[in-house]
């Protein structure tokens, strides 16, 4: 029976890292072909929600393996407490980046948002998070987000597979 939980605890952290390799392919349709085409803020929030479902599954991912590993004994619910059992597990400043990342897409999701040049190459959309602090996305930003999305997802494949980095 140990045997079959640890399989099946490996099955499903690698079916949450798949799952977030799938929302980066999403992210990637989103970016070069709709967003090339529509460039509107609504189409913005949606890479947003995709971004943050990658990231979701990849830390989903990684606490699974943690999890396996008898790093921890329980995943909590919450995405915030998650991000802090993740980063008291791994003690990794690479995935404190990542994390933090991860935290202010979820603030910007849930920010009211005001649109600027919409149709347009330089089409913005302004959140008002935290007490009046403005973050400002363009397309060069979402870029840069994808960009980070995608290197985390390879950084929790690496983990997951035990594999050194120049591999």
């Amino acid at each position: 029976m140990p045997l079959y939980t640890g399989v099946r605890v490996r099955t499903k952290m690698k079916e949450a890292l798949d799952n977030a390799k799938e929302e980066l392919k999403r992210v990637d349709h989103l970016f070069y072909v709709s967003l090339k085409y529509t460039r509107t803020a609504d189409m913005m929030r949606h890479m947003v929600d995709r971004l943050i479902n990658a990231f979701s599954f990849g830390i989903e991912s990684l606490l699974k393996y943690a999890k396996e590993k008898k790093k921890i004994d329980e995943m909590p619910n919450n995405p915030t407490m998650n991000s802090k059992l993740l980063i008291e597990t791994f003690a990794d400043e690479e995935l404190i980046g990542y994390t933090n990342l991860y935290l202010k897409l979820r603030k910007i999701i849930r920010a009211d948002f005001s649109k600027r040049e919409e149709f347009r190459r330089h089409v913005t959309m302004t959140c008002t998070i935290n007490k009046g602090e403005v973050i400002e996305v363009n397309i060069d930003i979402l870029k840069e987000y994808y960009e980070t999305a995608k290197n985390f997802v390879n950084y929790v494949e690496r983990i997951i597979e035990e594999k050194k980095e120049d591999e």
